[in-house]
């Protein structure tokens, strides 16, 4: 099998991996390299927060507690003595535990701290509950007084010391008009040894976990690579007959509003191929009706009524009739194909809706007038609506050439256009045959016109084009029709 690197389940898998990697190399630097300093970090801001508070609360009557716990809690060792030295109170860890575990705060409660005398037993051990503990009291620590001496000598009443290990931190407190020396330390450095642990434990982790953790990106690329690669599948197909509708959905939104773009995308290339099978085999038989009309009688001419101008003169009414025919409905297709293309954007503006439909009548007026045909009208003045004036004149001519095509025997046109309630309403009612109930809602459709209504239409996108008209502009169309009464076709648009 060969493996693509630029597949979507490549570099997915690979990113997994890189991932994974970085996260390790993230957990291997603060497990190993930089866990001292963490350590050490944590300790001091431990340290210096013990201090603040004893500081805070060191005239509380249960300050020998707070010592004990904060000794407790953060591994440190505490001396609280006077300015001469003297320990007036000490705590470890060690201390604060054996506190704990006895439920009993240590002096007596009825004193705040015990003199430096009463704390001390001459085996240097402390009798507490009957039970002797080793360290609950201690000495002054190695170079207190070098400690006493640096502080007293600090501008700032503080002072701080990292010297093999171990940090020092002591500042002066007071209570009750005596000023004492709080010292404080801790042991840093102390997570040597556990890192040779944590490092092994490391290893192991890493390794299992990298194992695991590459099978499962590989699944997950698999996972997340299939409908990837099903819609690809659909694309490859996109606009074919056989294209695949089989993809699961609920994999995730993205990958379901592509699918649905692409059955779109299909379903609008399937209509694009039909019309253009539609339009040739329409548009051939359309364009070879009228050029064979002009052909043949440009023959006769040619070979027969030449002589004769009677002849002659009908001959050629015959030619430019069909060159006009044929005129028409070359405008007709490159104008729907015009509209249907996605480029098109009408320039809209201001339109006198009631000139643009009364010049549209009177026009239509002085050359059916030669038939014998009257176009009467109901025109309301000044409606106004935001379109493209060009487009808007000639859905109405489209209207009105419809209707006097299928007028029949009647000879008169109905035209009325009306606003009420911020629309305008365009109504032109012919009085020809009507048209079945069943064919009302295709009549729009393109070319089903010209199929269906005995060939009386030009091109058979009349009303397609109304229809396009009107939706451009935010309207619609609708026809009724009383069979052997005749039919009324209606444009809606919003008034301004």
């Amino acid at each position: 099998m060969k493996i693509r690197f630029r597949s979507f389940k490549m570099k997915l898998w690979l990113y997994f991996v890189l991932f994974t990697a970085l996260i390790f190399t993230v957990l291997w630097l603060l497990q190993t390299v930089f866990i001292q300093s963490f350590y050490n970090d944590m300790l001091i801001s431990n340290t210096k927060a013990a201090a603040n508070k004893i500081t805070a609360s060191y005239s509380d009557e249960n300050i020998s507690s707070i010592i004990d716990d904060m000794s407790l809690n953060n591994s440190i060792l505490i001396y609280i003595t006077d300015c001469d030295n003297n320990i007036i109170y000490c705590s470890d860890q060690f201390k604060g535990l054996a506190m704990k575990n006895h439920g009993r705060q240590f002096p007596d409660k009825d004193n705040a701290f015990p003199s430096a005398g009463d704390i001390n037993e001459p085996d240097g051990k402390h009798i507490i509950d009957g039970v002797r503990h080793q360290g609950a009291y201690r000495s002054l620590p190695e170079g207190y007084d070098e400690f006493a001496e640096a502080l007293s000598v600090s501008d700032s009443g503080v002072y701080e010391s990292t010297e093999d290990g171990l940090y020092i931190y002591g500042t002066y407190i007071e209570s009750n008009g005596e000023k004492n020396i709080l010292y404080i330390s801790t042991t840093l450095d102390a997570v040597g040894p556990a890192v040779d642990i944590i490092r092994v434990q490391l290893i192991w982790g890493t390794v299992i976990s990298l194992i695991t953790g590459f099978i499962l990106a590989w699944f997950i690329a698999k996972s997340f690579a299939r409908p990837v690669a099903k819609l690809t599948e659909k694309a490859e197909h996109i606009g074919e007959d056989d294209f695949p509708e089989d993809f699961r959905k609920g994999f995730c939104s993205e990958l379901d509003e592509l699918n649905d773009v692409l059955d779109e995308t299909s379903d609008k290339l399937n209509k694009s191929r039909s019309f253009q099978r539609e339009l040739l085999a329409n548009v051939s038989h359309d364009l070879r009706t009228p050029l064979t009309m002009i052909k043949g009688y440009a023959e006769m001419v040619r070979d027969i009524s030449r002589t004769d101008e009677q002849q002659c003169n009908a001959d050629i009414e015959v030619i430019v009739r069909e060159s006009d025919r044929l005129s028409a409905m070359v405008n007709e297709i490159l104008e729907y194909s015009e509209m249907q293309s996605a480029e098109f954007r009408p320039e809209f503006d201001d339109v006198d809706l009631s000139s643009v439909v009364g010049r549209v009548c009177g026009n239509f007026e002085s050359l059916y007038s030669r038939e014998g045909g009257h176009i009467e009208t109901d025109i309301e003045s000044d409606i106004i609506v935001n379109g493209n004036a060009g487009k808007l004149e000639r859905a109405v001519y489209n209207l009105l050439d419809n209707a006097v095509r299928h007028n029949g025997d009647s000879k008169v046109i109905n035209v009325a256009l009306k606003s009420e309630n911020g629309t305008a309403t365009l109504s032109i009612t012919d009085h020809g045959s009507g048209i079945p109930e069943q064919e009302l809602e295709n009549i729009w459709d393109r070319y089903y016109t010209y199929r269906q209504r005995n060939k009386k239409g030009v091109s058979g996108l009349g009303l397609a084009i109304v229809r396009q008209i009107a939706g451009m502009h935010g309207g619609k169309c609708k026809a009724s029709s009383i069979q052997g009464e005749g039919s009324t076709f209606t444009i809606t648009l919003k008034t301004k």
